[in-house]
């Protein structure tokens, strides 16, 4: 039984691929005598011939991956295409690192526990990136003897 014509004048019709459309098996006698665009026509009316649904891609595992991503699981060595400071430019870094080290000596200076002239010294020597972080700027001032160390920390 070829019905490859019926197929193409109702993919036609019906504004779709030859692939989507569907086509009863009990009335397959009666869609083999549809010769014409009009017999095809009626038997779409019929619901003898129909388009299946475009089927599409399910959005559910990529919704679960980006979940994921915002907790910030999936950045293992495997998921890394950029090397680290394109990942986290040089900029970003150094800009993470001095804003607490100017705040904190911001605050000693305010606080009085240190003096203008150290402040100054200290601020230079930051933007020199001689300290790495807070607490190595905390420990040079401690050992330097300018303050004093905190026994609870």
């Amino acid at each position: 039984m070829d019905l490859r014509n019926q197929r193409r004048l109702a993919s036609e019709i019906l504004k779709c691929g030859e692939n989507r459309i569907w086509m009863d098996p009990d009335n397959l006698e009666e869609i083999e005598k549809a010769v014409t665009r009009r017999d095809v026509k009626g038997l779409i009316k019929q619901g003898i011939i129909k388009a299946k649904k475009v089927k599409g891609n399910s959005r559910g595992r990529i919704r679960k991956r980006m979940l994921q991503k915002a907790k910030g699981r999936r950045k293992g060595h495997g998921s890394r295409k950029g090397k680290a400071t394109a990942r986290f430019p040089k900029k970003r870094a150094w800009i993470k690192t001095i804003r607490p080290i100017r705040a904190y000596l911001k605050e000693l200076r305010d606080s009085g526990l240190i003096d203008k002239k150290t402040y100054r010294l200290y601020y230079r020597r930051a933007k020199g990136g001689q300290f790495r972080d807070k607490a190595h700027v905390k420990l040079h001032l401690e050992t330097e003897g300018l303050i004093k160390a905190d026994k609870n920390e």
